[in-house]
């Protein structure tokens, strides 16, 4: 848009959900005392933590080829950010500096001392208003205290005797789910893992999914979302017959999802199992004065073109790929999954649990595994991907692009409950880790 109005400054914010998500969950399902939750972030606010290689490469990302303002832009927008995360001749801070950011311990004290409230009708919500009237943003103090999660049941789509749980639209859920029941009809394991034949035929379902996304799938109070139709065997079947039939989508994007997001997936000893998917969108650089953190800019991910799927209106959720996700076998959860990665999210996702379900994988191995990705007219490729897979698949007409990443799109992490043994893995492109506690 003119000015990067969506992607940097106050115009770019939405309201920040992600607090009351966490706090209602807490409310409903937590035995931790509220405040106890907070410890370890506010030590590593008031200590520090270092610059990773992840980090690294998201501070220093250059978007202005696709359209995005440089990170560093976003990262010194105001001089709380500049101090934050750049040195002093503006360049970001390297690998193994350190970032310490007292004010945002400060500020998840209070939120530990006065709850969500404290964010959403308390100090913090004047403060973000405060910043929102001085820059000509659009959040009002009625905006944070009206945020209320919308809370639902989880899709549940039949793949090969299991039964994936994915979140409802305006999330990615319903595009994982629709992959997943058209590649049903393929004997996936004949074509053999990740070779010509089988990217063909998986890539060609990624576009047919990501064709529907476009055209369907918003905000369900907004515009009705097609979920039975795009989830139902007929259309499964309609689908496959034209992937056999060698027919081509042809998936042009014209928006896009974008990278700062978090998953985790956990289990405990009772069997209660969590997969949570958070995302900051695009930082839209403006940081409340004294607060320490930088609110999201996540009005990057709507759609400015009226009329459509994912267009802007007042109260309307976007659309986002984040797709956590439960596999249960009879009732009974045996994986749990999910993964950071913008409009890679979905396709990683998926490809995941073909690696566990249809290859038969463990969960390290199958976040492991080399990946590829179909969210445009090109199949991108991850560089463990042989040479002679991406030659045959020019040879049949396919346009493709190497990744200089030998582990690529999105960054995938799990855990396996095959026969009640946890079994963590940890995406080797980021910087996240299984661990046991």
């Amino acid at each position: 848009m003119k000015g990067h109005a969506n992607e940097l400054g106050p115009l770019s914010v939405t309201v920040p959900g992600a607090l009351r998500v966490f706090a209602d969950a807490h409310a409903t399902l937590g035995r931790k005392p509220w405040a106890a939750l907070f410890e370890a972030a506010m030590d590593f606010a008031t200590e520090g933590w270092i610059i990773r290689p992840h980090v690294h490469a998201m501070f220093t990302l250059d978007e202005r080829p696709y359209g995005r303002l440089s990170y560093v832009r976003k990262l010194g927008h105001t001089a709380e950010g500049r101090a934050l995360y750049l040195r002093p001749d503006g360049t970001p801070k390297r690998l193994g500096e350190t970032v310490r950011n007292p004010a945002l311990a400060a500020t998840l004290r209070r939120i530990a001392a006065g709850g969500a409230e404290e964010f959403y009708q308390g100090g913090i919500a004047r403060e973000i208003v405060a910043v929102m009237q001085a820059e000509g943003g659009l959040i009002t103090l009625a905006d944070l205290a009206g945020f209320r999660a919308a809370v639902s049941a989880p899709l549940a789509v039949p793949y090969r005797g299991f039964t994936v749980a994915l979140p409802e639209p305006p999330a990615g859920g319903v595009v994982v789910g629709e992959m997943l029941r058209i590649l049903e009809r393929f004997d996936l394991t004949a074509l053999g893992h990740n070779t010509p034949a089988y990217i063909q035929v998986v890539a060609e379902a990624m576009k047919i999914a990501g064709l529907d996304k476009e055209a369907h799938v918003g905000d369900p109070a907004f515009q009705p979302v097609p979920v039975e139709h795009l989830l139902s065997d007929a259309y499964a079947d309609e689908c496959a017959a034209r992937i056999r039939r060698g027919e081509r989508a042809s998936l042009v994007r014209a928006t896009t999802d974008a990278p700062n997001t978090t998953h985790v997936s956990c289990t405990d000893a009772e069997g209660m199992v969590v997969s949570m998917t958070h995302s900051l969108a695009v930082p839209s650089g403006v940081i409340p004065p004294g607060t320490g953190f930088m609110l999201n800019g996540a009005m990057n991910w709507m759609d400015p073109r009226p009329g459509r799927a994912g267009s802007i209106a007042p109260g309307k959720r976007r659309y986002s790929s984040m797709s956590p996700a439960i596999v249960l076998e009879a009732g009974r959860p045996v994986a749990t999954l999910g993964a950071p990665g913008g409009a890679w999210i979905t396709v990683a996702v998926m490809q995941v649990l073909l690696n566990l379900l249809d290859w038969g994988m463990g969960m390290q191995e199958a976040v492991s595994a080399p990946r590829f990705s179909a969210t445009s007219e090109t199949v991108d490729l991850s560089n463990r991907i042989p040479r002679a897979t991406e030659k045959a698949l020019a040879a049949m007409g396919y346009a493709t692009k190497r990744s200089y990443q030998s582990y690529a799109f999105a960054g995938v992490h799990g855990i396996a409950l095959w026969d009640g043994v946890p079994e963590g893995g940890a995406d080797p492109q980021r910087d996240g880790y299984a661990a046991g506690v």
